[in-house]
């Protein structure tokens, strides 16, 4: 099993104010676990700049022009309330999106057999009209249309984890039924969308979980709806939008995973994928704002990827 790790330079290029729930020293804690002796199998590259315009592929045409237009020459620009974008913003959005085309190269090329991207800013908040939610461009969904476009799969899954709904990656592919989005995520919570009721053209499922009902509610909706779904949907390439706030000292929601339930559901999709798509998968990383939960729960998805098994943290 070859796992390769893209990880991002410039990490620090996408400034935030301080005390921001999403600032660099994420990327500091991921790096930092997964150079750790047991990550020393792990293929690693550092991404490059990937180009910007193809955020048409997913996002209105002027959307990235209105992104230029309001970053600031120096200092900080503020997009809503908790979006903020820096003069070096874009050129960390640039290689957030080189390392997942990298990823998505070397996986259908076959240099690798999944791979996972230590990036930021994170993009699944991003609408096709809207940046929010800390997400500048929808990284996962622009590589989604990529996989289709240059390697002409037919179908796409996006499964994510994160424990907020990823509507932005949504309200993107909610009436293209050759892509599929599935969402674990706490309900009520930011952005208030996400109810099991929204469907889609029948390609999103959704699963609304109650704050502090931890793995076992979280194994029933994904082995009672969510796997058998993906299964059905049979994907040529599998998306993993891998968002760490669902473990139990995230600040900002209470889900009260621990790193083994990471372990566990990546698992769960490695098989899906090992028997629909030849285990192709590219994960690349939204939230996660416990720099210690962060760590441990990278730590235990990468190390499923790895094949080495169910966490030791």
């Amino acid at each position: 099993m070859t796992t390769l790790l893209v990880s991002q330079r410039n990490f620090e290029s996408h400034v935030t104010p301080t005390g921001h729930p999403e600032r660099p020293d994420r990327l500091r804690a991921v790096d930092e676990a997964l150079s750790r002796e047991g990550f020393a199998e792990l293929k690693r590259k550092d991404a490059p700049y990937g180009d910007l315009n193809l955020a048409s592929l997913v996002h209105h045409p002027d959307y990235l022009e209105a992104l230029r237009q309001v970053r600031p020459a120096e200092g900080l620009g503020r997009i809503d309330e908790d979006t903020f974008i820096s003069s070096g913003s874009l050129d960390a959005a640039s290689t957030a999106l080189g390392a997942a085309l990298l990823a998505l190269d070397a996986v259908a090329m076959g240099e690798a057999d999944n791979a996972f991207c230590a990036i930021r800013p994170p993009g699944h908040h991003a609408e096709a009209e809207r940046p929010m939610g800390f997400c500048l461009i929808n990284t996962v969904a622009i590589a989604a249309r990529e996989a289709q476009r240059k390697y002409g799969a037919e179908r796409v899954a996006i499964v994510d984890f994160d424990v907020h709904h990823g509507n932005g990656t949504q309200d993107i592919f909610q009436a293209d039924p050759t892509v599929f989005y599935a969402s674990s995520h706490q309900m009520p919570l930011f952005p208030g969308t996400g109810a099991p009721s929204e469907t889609g053209v029948g390609n999103i499922v959704n699963a609304a979980l109650s704050a502090h009902t931890g793995k076992d509610l979280m194994r029933e909706a994904y082995e009672g709806r969510i796997l058998p779904e993906l299964e059905a949907f049979a994907p040529d390439f599998l998306f993993i939008s891998a968002g760490f706030d669902a473990d139990h000292r995230d600040p900002l929601a209470q889900l009260d995973w621990v790193p083994d339930d990471f372990s566990w559901l990546t698992g769960k999709l490695m098989d899906i994928a090992n028997r629909r798509c030849g285990g192709r998968i590219v994960s690349l990383l939204e939230g996660g704002y416990d720099r210690q939960g962060l760590a441990d729960g990278a730590s235990a998805h990468v190390r499923r990827l790895m094949g080495k098994g169910a966490s030791s943290l």
